[in-house]
């Protein structure tokens, strides 16, 4: 008797008073829900015990391992960006936050189901190494890197300076298998490159990743270039990962007007959040081309595809990667935290970067053997002005860009005279 009294308190609890729902007709009758979390999760306890019942090595059937395995796999099932992020990785994520960066220098991401090196730093352990933007991860440590999630890959790479790091990596140009030893260090990061004037009164710089600095270190080097005689200014995004989404909208705000639309956050949950241009010095005139290719990502879209929106600069190179989401850092009672996909980018004119990249307005595609000079090239130059050919290495998007400020140079003081 007391037991159907509980049920019926449950039932009451759940559904609300069942005698004063109105009646339904046969096509007012609601689908027969299926995503039932406690029959699912009865399915899930029974797999759990079964594995700690049955699995061969019961060193690796914890239930503190088991769980963490499942988060993770249950994460990484929804998309690349979202895991789970055990105690030891969230007290990385937060050191990185405050400015630390133990590791050896490369940027990297999850493509085509491989571990891919985005961008190596300039004068990094990896580059030193011999790194490449490109290659692909197959090993850590001698631990295979394919089955890992982006968040562990990156946890096995990182370390304390001073200790040693054993890759094994596929590098297409070549097609080549390499072993690679790199001595891990703190990582300066320095994200305005090579600031100088390139060809007739053509100014260049490269942005690496957008940092806290950006925005102030292009204006910075932009006023310089001017001084010297800059009539134009190319800007590299190539092989940008991304970065902080406030120095994006501060270094985009140095060319168009303020209180303009950069970028609209729009997720499930939250209500759109719109991120407009900042008042601060501009230079809302001088011609702008901005170089993009398949590594080209998430911040870095979002500074192309605003000045594209509002036709303030030409793009010129290849589709970018196409990571338009936004991810927040929820801490979880055991001291790990949980990396979620919350909402994702869109565009002045409501394009929806993540999965479908920008399309450059002059598109100057390169092969993966020419991606990887021109990603080589650039790392090696390092505070060096770029090169258009050297030998047998061409720069053609880089080529173009330069052609099309001439031309609009040129077609600026026809107007004038």
């Amino acid at each position: 008797m007391m037991k159907k009294i509980w049920i019926l308190i449950l039932a009451f609890a759940v559904f609300g008073p069942l005698a004063a729902a109105p009646a339904e007709t046969e096509k007012e009758k609601p689908e027969k829900k299926t995503d039932l979390p406690y029959k699912n999760l009865s399915i899930f306890m029974e797999s759990l015990e079964l594995l700690r019942e049955k699995y061969v090595d019961p060193g690796k059937i914890s239930y503190e391992n088991l769980l963490r395995a499942a988060m993770r796999g249950m994460l990484q099932e929804l998309d690349p960006f979202s895991t789970y992020e055990e105690p030891d990785r969230f007290r990385s994520t937060v050191e990185d936050t405050r400015g630390k960066f133990p590791g050896i220098g490369v940027v990297v991401t999850s493509k085509n189901n491989a571990l891919e090196i985005v961008s190596v730093m300039e004068g990094s352990p990896a580059m030193k190494a011999g790194l490449q933007a490109g290659d692909i991860v197959m090993e850590i440590d001698g631990k295979d890197a394919r089955p890992l999630s982006l968040t562990e890959c990156v946890r096995r790479m990182k370390g304390p300076p001073g200790t040693v790091l054993k890759l094994k990596i596929y590098r297409p140009e070549g097609d080549q298998t390499r072993e690679i030893t790199v001595t891990r260090a703190e990582i300066a990061v320095s994200s305005v490159k090579a600031p100088s004037l390139i060809a007739d009164r053509i100014a260049y710089l490269r942005i690496s990743q957008f940092s806290a600095t950006t925005a102030a270190d292009v204006e910075k080097a932009l006023k310089k270039l001017k001084k010297d005689g800059a009539e134009g200014l190319i800007i590299d995004l190539r092989n940008n990962p991304g970065g902080l989404l406030n120095s994006a909208v501060e270094t985009i705000s140095r060319f168009i007007p303020a209180d303009k639309l950069v970028v609209s956050v729009e997720g499930r949950a939250e209500k759109t959040v719109r991120h407009n241009s900042v008042d601060c010095w501009k230079d809302p005139d001088l011609p702008l081309a901005v170089l993009v290719n398949e590594n080209s990502a998430s911040a870095a879209e979002i500074l192309a595809a605003c000045l594209q929106d509002y036709k303030r600069a030409v793009l010129v190179g290849s589709r970018t990667f196409g990571k338009g989401s936004v991810q927040v850092i929820i801490p979880l009672s055991d001291g790990g935290a949980l990396r979620i996909t919350t909402a994702k980018y869109y565009t002045p004119s409501r394009r929806l970067i993540h999965g479908n990249g920008v399309r450059p307005d002059i598109e100057v595609n390169t092969s993966p053997a020419q991606s990887a000079a021109i990603a080589r090239h650039l790392v090696t130059r390092g505070e060096q002005p770029p090169l258009l050919q050297s030998g047998k290495y061409r720069d053609p998007q880089l080529a173009r860009a330069i052609e099309i400020l001439k031309g609009i140079n040129i077609f600026r003081k026809a107007e004038k005279n």
